[in-house]
This record gives C-alpha cells, sequence and structure tokens, in this order.
C-alpha cells in the first residue's frame, strides 16, 4: 500500500458505497451501491440489497480491485477505551467487543455512560467533530454503537484493507464513509426518513437536489455521478434514502479512489483504534 496508484488505473477498480443497517432484513436491507471511474465520470451501474449477514458478507468476498465505502464507524473513541480498559490494539479491540455480544457491549456502554457527568456523557472521536457525526458509543438514533459492532468485525474477519487503520488485501479496499457529510455540502434541509409521516414531498424535492448536484460535480476532487433512467428514479423515490445514501457513500468512495494510495485522502497520522471519516 506504500505505492499511490496510477491515475490511468482507477477504471479497473469496482466502486461500492453502502448504506448499513445493524439489523438487515428484507424490509430493511443494506444498500449497496456499485460503480466505477471513467476519468473524471462516476458511472452508478448498479444498486444492491443486501437482506442478511451472509449477503453482505458475499459482498465483501468479492474479488478486487475494489475500494468500498462503508456508513458505519470502524472505531470508537480512544478516549471510552481508554477509560474502559479495553484493548488498544484495533485487532484485538475488535474482537474484544464482538466476544462481548450485543448485550455485554450495550451494558459496557450504558454502564460507562453512566459515569460520565452530564452534558458529557458521550465521547468522541477525533474525526466526530469535523464530520458532525455521532459518537460511535450511541446505542439509539440512530444506533451507531451496533453498527460498529455488527460491521467492524465482519470488515477483520473479510481480510480487507482499512484505510487509516489496517493493511491487509491491497486489492480490498474500505473506507469510513458517511453520506450525511456529503449531503449537508449540498443542503442542509432534511432528504429522508424512515417515519412515513415524514416522508414528505418537500424531503422529495431534497433529494431530487442532491441528486442533481451530484450529477452536476460542481467540486473539482468530485467525479460527476452518471445515473441510468431506471436507477434515478430509485434515488429520489426512495423515501428512506437508502438509496441515495448508497450513492452518498459511493461518491465518497470515488473520491478516495482518485486520492489514492496509501492513504486514500485522510489525513496522514490517523489514531488507529478510531479511524476517520473520508472527506472529514
Amino acid at each position: 500500500m506504500s505505492e499511490s496508484l496510477p491515475a490511468r488505473g482507477t477504471a479497473d477498480w469496482t466502486l461500492i458505497g453502502v448504506d448499513f443497517t445493524s439489523a438487515p432484513r428484507r424490509r430493511k436491507p443494506i444498500t449497496a451501491a456499485i460503480g466505477r471511474l471513467q476519468g473524471d465520470v462516476l458511472v452508478l451501474e448498479g444498486v444492491e440489497a443486501l437482506p442478511d449477514w451472509p449477503a453482505f458478507e458475499a459482498l465483501l468476498a468479492r474479488p478486487g480491485p475494489w475500494l468500498g465505502g462503508f456508513d458505519f464507524p470502524f472505531g470508537l473513541p480512544r478516549e471510552a477505551i481508554v477509560d474502559l480498559g479495553w484493548p488498544q490494539d484495533w485487532p484485538a479491540l475488535v474482537r474484544h467487543c464482538a466476544g462481548l455480544g450485543r448485550d455485554g457491549f450495550r451494558a459496557a456502554l450504558d454502564a460507562y455512560r453512566e459515569s460520565r457527568p452530564i452534558g458529557r456523557r458521550y465521547a468522541h472521536r477525533a474525526t466526530d467533530l469535523p464530520a458532525r457525526s455521532h459518537s460511535p458509543l450511541k446505542l439509539v438514533n440512530p444506533p451507531v454503537g451496533l453498527m460498529f459492532l455488527e460491521g467492524a468485525p465482519r470488515l477483520l474477519a473479510g481480510g480487507v484493507t482499512i484505510a487509516g487503520i489496517i493493511d491487509a488485501d491491497p486489492q480490498r479496499v474500505a473506507v469510513e464513509a458517511y453520506p450525511g457529510l456529503l449531503a449537508r455540502s449540498i443542503t442542509t434541509a432534511p432528504y429522508k426518513s424512515d417515519d412515513r409521516a415524514k416522508q414528505t414531498a418537500a424531503r422529495r424535492d431534497s433529494r431530487a437536489h442532491i441528486v442533481r448536484a451530484l450529477q452536476a460535480a460542481n467540486e473539482p476532487a468530485r467525479p460527476a455521478l452518471a445515473v441510468p433512467d431506471m436507477l434515478l428514479a430509485q434515488l429520489i423515490d426512495d423515501a428512506a434514502g437508502d438509496h441515495l445514501d448508497a450513492a452518498l457513500a459511493l461518491a465518497q468512495a470515488a473520491i478516495a479512489l482518485r486520492a489514492g494510495a496509501p492513504n486514500f485522502g485522510l489525513p496522514d497520522e490517523v489514531d488507529t483504534l478510531e479511524g476517520w471519516i473520508a472527506g472529514a
């Protein structure tokens, strides 16, 4: 991973953008946008629904070269890890948390949160502040802690290189994506909701605005998104925003691929226990 990707070599790479859930099912699957760079254009080739863990694990096992942007935290705040006495080595930390199981992990974080002063219940990673992302210790609305618990062990077991954290298969590379970060650079208006009562025409208009901005790509670092007509309606009409979030993560993956190895656009120094959100 010490050499940069040649610019003309990016066309050989598959790009993946993943909107993640800690409890995939047919009604709420993990959503994966698949694409490829063609010069300065990011071509969206398809959107896949992954309704269970075997389907997600099969995605990770696909032969490379590919680079994926995954919308879940890859690490935990170092402050919390030290306070809890958990391993200060990323693979060992991930295995420790997985060994706790959901109930044990939840109980540990609940107790830790209650031990902290009011107003500072949640420790944050360094990347959470510039990205305006939730603490990975949060277990509800959204349950990003559980997303870490389900996602990170599968990345580790899959043997993929995790930018800023661990070198493994150089042909399969994962970066931490955060679709909300890119969406907010386009509009601060709400654009999605799982609550049917909030699935309004105004939010659909916001999704359409975001898609148009992705297609225009007025930002130099971001390639223009080319969307086939049959997929365009999915990005706009999916009121939960899963398809659009996957496409936003795909755009973040494309920016990372263009930045190239070894950092893929991340800072030179990344805390390997915390990770870093692409573009933060």
